[in-house]
């Protein structure tokens, strides 16, 4: 009888199928997995084939769940259920799930013709229902679990966007609104400084929502464009829109002289975003009566760009967890806490890394780091 002669050979067997497993590319068994996965499932089959010899042959479907597909609560299920899982927190694909039962199939078949045993058709229909009911159900649950976490980071990926999206626009909407409002106040011409302020906050704000519109379309954003330019002008372009929202804060705001020699490669615009973000979560931390430095200078093959505040500095161990998207330590909670995320993969996307300094009872020092490139003629 074929449960008989698994028991008998249920060792061999469970070791012809960790051999195929092992030979499959990229598929290595945890202790997990030899617990929950194959040899359960033996044991199971085991059990079902000698319930079947029995009167009780109802009992078998229990064990095993019923002939074709039919939904039935069973050990066999539940068991390759949680096997289904495994394989997918591990990374592998789904013809993985159902390779691991057809090892079995396999090795029981080799072993048989090898000592010639002889299975009676039932046999072979009781090996065949609970093969296709525990490849079903592990199947079922690698896929459910699959589509949940691929609907999961869906989600999350969207409301990131949405996130940088509205922040980058209320950003902008305050630039704006600030020269828009020193425009009126002072009754400048428009031609002037602040003019080109305001002119240049609302070309940003257009291109943000055409770049959002075609990322919705499919199309996604364009190749970052690249381009080296002057560092000095750089700095001064930041300094005219920080200024404004410096104006607003009870801190002062300094800027160092710049080499005019000084060069960097990189989208302007991207660049300067970033910056901005940082200056102002400068503004918004750093203590009363106190200021805010900004400087950009040469250092060997880089060019650094520094943010010094005075915001008292950072609890320890905390340096990199200000950049996590909606991560906001300090007492001042307004905002959605992703301008900092945002500069740094900003500065990332151009080849440049963004870091803290936190002096601890002074303030930080954030640096945008970019290669040097060669002086703009």
């Amino acid at each position: 009888m074929m449960h008989e002669f698994l028991i008998n050979n249920r060792e061999n067997l469970a070791a012809r199928c960790r051999e195929k497993v092992s030979l499959r590319p990229g598929r290595k068994a945890s202790k997990v997995q030899l617990q929950n996965g194959v040899p359960l499932f033996l044991d199971q089959l085991i059990r079902t084939l000698a319930v079947e010899q029995t009167s009780g042959s109802t009992d078998s479907q229990k064990i095993s769940g019923p002939a074709g597909g039919g939904l039935a609560l069973s050990e066999m299920g539940v068991s390759a259920a949680a096997h289904g899982r495994e394989l997918l927190a591990l990374g592998f694909t789904v013809d993985q799930v159902v390779h691991d039962y057809g090892d079995l199939c396999q090795a029981i078949t080799d072993l048989a013709i090898e000592r010639d045993a002889p299975f009676q058709i039932d046999e072979f229909r009781t090996l065949n229902r609970c093969l296709d009911n525990a490849i079903a159900d592990a199947v079922t649950e690698f896929s459910y679990q699959r589509d949940f976490i691929s609907e999961e980071r869906l989600v999350k990926d969207n409301n990131a966007r949405l996130g940088y999206f509205v922040h980058e626009l209320r950003n902008l909407l305050g630039t704006t609104s600030l020269a828009f409002s020193a425009a009126k106040i002072g009754n400048l011409n428009l031609s002037g400084a602040t003019g080109s302020i305001l002119e240049r906050s609302i070309f940003s704000l257009s291109k943000l929502i055409d770049d959002s519109l075609e990322d919705i379309k499919g199309v996604g954003h364009s190749a970052i464009n690249l381009s080296t330019f002057s560092l000095s002008s750089f700095i001064e372009e930041a300094q005219a829109s920080a200024e404004l929202s410096a104006g607003n804060s009870s801190c002062t705001f300094k800027v160092m002289p710049v080499d005019t020699d000084l060069a960097i490669s990189g989208n302007r615009p991207l660049l300067l975003a970033a910056l901005a973000n940082i200056l102002q979560n400068a503004f918004k931390f750093t203590r009363p009566n106190t200021q805010v430095l900004l400087s950009a200078y040469a250092s060997a093959q880089n060019i650094r760009i520094d943010v010094k505040d005075n915001c008292g500095g950072l609890p320890r161990g905390t340096e990199e967890s200000i950049f996590l998207p909606f991560s906001q330590s300090g007492k001042n909670r307004s905002g959605a806490g992703l301008g900092l995320t945002i500069a740094k993969q900003s500065v990332a996307a151009n080849g440049g890394e963004l870091s803290v300094h936190s002096i601890p009872d002074v303030g930080c020092i954030f640096t945008i780091s970019l290669p040097r490139k060669e002086v703009v003629t």
